[in-house]
């Protein structure tokens, strides 16, 4: 399945934060983005790991490929790394499908996906329905915005306090500010647009709760979501 750049793709760089992460938001991303959802259609799609609130289905090979020529021109600019060998540790269809009475604590509140420095995240929604787009979060008791290696138990030590105190999160999908985070920023899910972050920054799914999508990608909250190393 070959994936090409769109001739229209417009790039729209971002900080988050007081931190200052990068975050970058591209737009018009592939030519043919109706190709990549018909493939999905055909996929099939399964629980995945305890932490993602919903199903997978293993994109294309094809799609590694062209992350890593998209990407690789922009990473010394945007991100401070050098260029290197890209690996996938993830790279999948997702659909967002749990209702949020059976939401776990940790799915209840923004997450990071490593604490490495040299990690980066993709999403690339595939969804032409308002099924929400990804927010950006700061810990309010700690001020983290990011967690890095050296953050991770100061971090986890305060969750688990505050996991079984009086503001504990009700089981639903954040959308917004509680009492323990603080939105910093967001990006709405439009369709043929991606977003690339570093894994170490809180971040969280934009979800209706009142609205669950559909376990359709014809029709449901239909994104590709990768994880890369860089070395």
């Amino acid at each position: 399945m070959l994936i090409q750049a769109h001739p229209g793709l417009r790039l729209q760089v971002r900080r988050i934060g007081a931190e200052g992460a990068p975050l970058l938001v591209i737009d018009n991303v592939v030519a043919d983005p109706q190709k990549l959802v018909n493939k999905a259609a055909r996929s099939r799609f399964s629980v995945q790991g305890a932490y993602f609130p919903g199903l997978r289905a293993r994109a294309p090979a094809s799609y590694e490929y062209f992350l890593e020529s998209l990407l690789k021109p922009l990473l010394r600019e945007h991100f401070g790394m050098a260029p290197g060998h890209f690996s996938f540790p993830m790279c999948h269809y997702s659909l967002v499908t749990t209702p949020p009475e059976k939401l776990n604590f940790l799915q209840r509140i923004p997450h990071f996906d490593s604490n490495a420095d040299n990690g980066l995240a993709t999403v690339h929604y595939l969804f032409r329905e308002g099924w929400g787009g990804t927010a950006f979060y700061r810990h309010r008791r700690t001020g983290f915005e990011t967690i890095g290696e050296t953050r991770v138990p100061a971090y986890f030590e305060c969750l688990q306090r505050e996991s079984r105190g009086e503001d504990a999160p009700d089981a639903s999908y954040i959308n917004g500010d509680t009492a323990l985070f603080e939105r910093i920023d967001q990006a709405e899910g439009v369709f043929n647009r991606m977003l690339v972050y570093r894994r170490n920054s809180l971040h969280s799914a934009t979800i209706d709760n009142a609205l669950v999508p559909p376990a359709d990608p014809l029709k449901g909250r239909l994104s590709v979501n990768a994880f890369i190393d860089v070395g």
